[in-house]
């Protein structure tokens, strides 16, 4: 099993320290979102094998040069290998996520050229056994249920997709897949049983077309992809899971985002991806899937949704967050008691987005200033002598301001984060008085 090494927060800790925590938990693999130098120095002493990344904007200029692409692997791969077990460069991050604007539309298309030049940059260096590919997000497939009507989507199956697994399968690579059944799962839980997410149902859903029988959502996300492959043609490039996980805690509205189901996940995720002999998927029987976990530490510096900050195996002091063992080998009655869930349905009631008591009051205000800047004239109540402005509080005027944004635009995907300063909650703020300043 592997991990994946994310380091956006302000209170990890060290890289070195951190490679201890790898090795402490046994990781086979470790999934950087760059070429950090220190971290590839600090695993030459490891047998740890090591996945790096051309982050998305250096893909428009190698894309346009092979001179490029040379200079990224000697500064990037040749320092380190192969004392260094660098064994999978990674072309971008879920780049077929982002669709909002030319230059998004553009990165799509720079994207397999890039990872041709990688590709023949290595080989000019005698490396045959590197990896090159590019982390997928699931909204790359536009069907996914029943799993055999799985296709891509229609704006990138031929221009992009195509090229792309004639690639992965010329050079022998893996179509590295992110796959969250949290997500599916949070936006329907009452379509979708959570035992089934969480692979401990008795329930079994058989595809119509194929006979296949699932008992667990992953399986049926990952055939869903599979057969959006054989549509193109290509029905052998094996998969590779390049993140997974559950959030082991969230927003209110987020359900399901707690330690007791993170822990059920992962644990019962390894049991199947450590099984001798391997377990692979209905449409795909006895197949190793190679596997990263999502994440090493919460990150608490991710914008977004609160299940965004808190993927975490560990907190930041190296403790667990709950008790995980990445070989497979310690059986699952072992462990100790969780916590009990407490938030495994929709919250339903009214909720506020509000200043955090713990925020800076500078911040805050700059923040305050920004919001009302994009809120379309609705902090004017707060302006002097106007029915909102006392008591003239930092803290009161900027939780009116985010709770206000927040429900303006909640529809269009903003979230209750304000980098970092606003929190959710169950209680009117107008019903009480900040004391802060």
């Amino acid at each position: 099993m592997g991990i994946n090494y994310g380091r956006v927060g302000n209170n990890l800790p060290s890289p070195s320290r951190s490679i201890e925590h790898i090795q402490s938990m046994r990781a086979g693999r470790v999934k950087l979102y760059d070429a950090n130098p220190e971290i590839l120095k600090l695993l030459s002493r490891t047998k740890v094998q090591v996945s790096i990344m051309v982050q998305n904007h250096e893909i428009p200029g190698i894309a346009s040069s092979q001179v490029l692409a040379d200079r990224w692997v000697r500064n990037n791969v040749l320092p380190y290998y192969p004392s260094t077990m660098i064994r999978f460069v990674l072309v971008g991050n879920e780049v077929l996520s982002y669709n909002s604007t030319d230059r998004d539309h553009q990165l799509w298309h720079d994207l397999v050229p890039v990872m041709r030049r990688i590709k023949n940059s290595l080989r000019s260096n005698s490396i045959r056994n590197i990896k090159v590919g590019t982390p997928l997000a699931m909204d790359v497939v536009e069907s996914t249920f029943p799993p055999s009507s799985g296709r891509f989507r229609s704006d990138v199956a031929e221009s992009v997709m195509m090229p792309l697994v004639r690639f992965l399968n010329s050079t022998r690579s893996y179509f590295f897949l992110d796959v969250y059944p949290y997500f599916p799962w949070s936006r329907n839980p009452g379509d979708i049983s959570l035992d089934y997410a969480l692979f401990r149902s008795n329930f079994n859903y058989t595809d119509p077309a194929t006979g296949l029988t699932y008992t667990n959502l992953l399986d049926q996300m990952l055939d869903s992809v599979i057969f959006a492959m054989e549509r193109l043609g290509h029905s052998n490039i094996p998969l590779l899971i390049a993140e997974t996980g559950w959030p082991n805690s969230g927003d209110i509205d987020e359900p399901g985002a707690n330690i007791y189901n993170a822990a059920s996940y992962n644990r019962n995720l390894i049991k199947k991806m450590t099984a001798e002999p391997p377990a692979g998927t209905p449409a795909r029987p006895g197949v190793v899937i190679p596997t990263f976990i999502f994440a090493l530490y919460d990150e608490n510096r991710k914008a977004g949704p609160g299940t965004e900050r808190h993927w975490g195996l560990l907190h930041v002091d190296g403790g667990g967050v709950y008790e995980i063992d990445l070989t497979g080998k310690r059986p699952t009655s072992s462990y100790g008691p969780l916590p009990l869930p407490t938030n495994n349905k929709p919250y339903k009631g009214k909720l506020w987005c509000v200043a955090r008591r713990d925020a800076n009051t500078t911040d805050l205000s700059s923040a305050l200033s920004s919001t009302c800047r994009r809120g379309n004239g609705m902090c004017d109540t707060l302006a002097p002598r106007r029915e909102c402005h006392e008591p003239a509080s930092t803290f009161r005027h900027a939780s009116y301001a985010f709770s206000a944004y927040w429900a303006q635009f909640r529809s269009r995907g903003a979230t209750c984060y304000f980098d970092g300063l606003a929190e959710q909650t169950v209680r009117d703020p107008s019903e009480f008085q900040f004391l802060n300043s």
